[in-house]
């Protein structure tokens, strides 16, 4: 048979075919200087399941994402738990069967300490002769999550069953191979955490360096649970809502403490257009979610954006530039950024405010809401959704030095912000480069 007469055809031994879709056949190949085995030789599925619904015990529960793997998520009393769940001994791996596509996998580790996971992620365990953080490693690599993807089936969710994936070949190093290049990765790993940790200083030293210079103090207990200072209070200015405030318990050695109502020349909630009209959602105007909002100083990149039509039919409120958007409600109540287009929009659970530039830079706003983050969230105990709405906003205290030290406070920090940020981004490149490095020597 001439291959230059078959090279649009792929031939599959008939006791390779496990699933009659055309996709897998097709499928990258994987080339490999070491041998290449069946990873079902090599793996086993932990499908065992437990009952932790003792209710007067608390289980700790296991997640699993793209960005961290395997962590502890929270706890659980047993009284609410309704199904058995599996459970993760250190070294056993897991994966989300409709998400791997996207390096939804992780390993448990000594480091945590949850070990039950629900029964919807598939587990499993490494035979004698592979190593499971070489492994992991092995299934993060690019080339292995494309052959991943391309094994994944289901018309309308795609997935990876455990059989699927133990038909998986990968290479095989030896034992001491593997553990040479997982400690070689991890030695990268650790300049990676050294660089994110001088990151995690800096950001810190923000904090202190804000206080020191606005000479901020928090009104706490001491250990008997009475107040170690006294906060005097107009009783014209107290009492909109009878729930506790953060934000009101400061004090400042320097300056005077003001509420954001007496800089706030305008203030307005964000609002969605209807998703039945998609002529309101192709054009060039940002549109901000929650997640769009990511701790920088001014807004950048958005998800989504609008059309001018969906401003010109009041559909969606206008922010200009040098506004601030604050998320209000949800998960991620508190963060804060200052609008840096000209025109910018955003969904119902922000808030933009205009602040008066003649008292307050919005740059130097920005660096106290976001370094004081406890200033920004209300007490929710009996809550399941955070929410801060425009009154909660407007009766936030903020200290308010001469705009030349407010100058000068944001100049230091944006100084700071941009150091941190090239820090984390260098861990990042080490990252990326110690896996990139790890897959070329296996794969070449």
């Amino acid at each position: 048979m001439h291959s230059d007469r078959y090279s649009f055809l792929k031939f599959v031994r008939y006791q390779d075919v496990l699933l009659w879709d055309n996709k897998r056949y097709f499928t990258t190949q994987v080339s490999s200087t070491f041998p290449l085995v069946r990873l079902g030789n090599y793996i086993n599925e932990e499908s065992l399941r437990y009952s932790i619904s003792d209710a007067t015990k608390t289980y700790g529960i296991l997640g699993v994402n793209n960005q961290i793997g395997i962590f502890d998520a929270y706890k659980e009393s047993g009284s609410k738990i309704k199904q058995k769940y599996k459970k993760m001994q250190v070294g056993w791996l897991a994966y989300n069967p409709y998400r791997i596509n996207v390096g939804s996998i992780g390993i448990r580790t000594n480091v945590h300490h949850h070990e039950y996971i629900s029964p919807a992620y598939v587990v499993f365990s490494c035979k004698e002769g592979l190593l499971p953080e070489f492994l992991f490693l092995l299934m993060k690599t690019d080339l292995f999550n494309k052959i991943i993807r391309e094994n994944t089936t289901g018309s309308v969710r795609q997935n990876l069953n455990f059989s699927v994936l133990s038909n998986l070949q990968i290479p095989l190093l030896s034992l001491e191979e593997q553990n040479s290049m997982v400690a070689n990765y991890n030695k990268s790993l650790y300049l990676a955490y050294q660089y994110e940790q001088q990151a995690s200083d800096k950001e810190d030293g923000i904090h202190q360096y804000i206080n020191k210079q606005l000479g901020i103090k928090q009104v706490t207990s001491n250990k008997l649970g009475q107040k170690s200072s006294l906060q005097f209070i107009k009783y014209k200015d107290t009492l909109l809502r009878w729930d506790i405030w953060k934000g009101n318990n400061i004090i400042s050695s320097k300056y005077n403490i003001v509420k954001l109502q007496e800089l706030i020349q305008q203030i307005n909630t964000g609002t969605t257009p209807s998703t039945k009209r998609p002529e309101y959602f192709c054009g060039d105007i940002k549109f901000y979610t929650p997640s769009d909002i990511d701790g920088n100083m001014y807004l950048g990149e958005s998800e989504r954006t609008l059309s001018q039509k969906a401003i010109v039919d009041k559909k969606a409120h206008i922010f200009q530039k040098g506004d601030l958007l604050f998320v209000g409600i949800g998960s991620t109540v508190g963060k804060v950024g200052v609008v840096n287009d000209d025109m910018v929009s955003s969904n119902q659970q922000i808030t933009g405010f205009t602040l008066d530039t003649q008292a307050i830079i919005p740059e130097y706003a920005f660096v106290y809401m976001n370094s004081n983050k406890d200033i920004t969230t209300a007490e929710q105990s009996k809550t399941t959704l955070p929410i801060v709405n425009q009154e909660k906003i407007k009766n936030i205290h903020i200290p308010l030095p001469p705009l030349d030290i407010q100058n000068k406070i944001v100049a230091h920090i944006k100084e700071q912000m941009a150091l941190a940020k090239q820090l984390k981004q260098k861990a990042k490149e080490i990252r990326a480069k110690a896996l990139e490095e790890f897959e070329n020597e296996i794969f070449g």
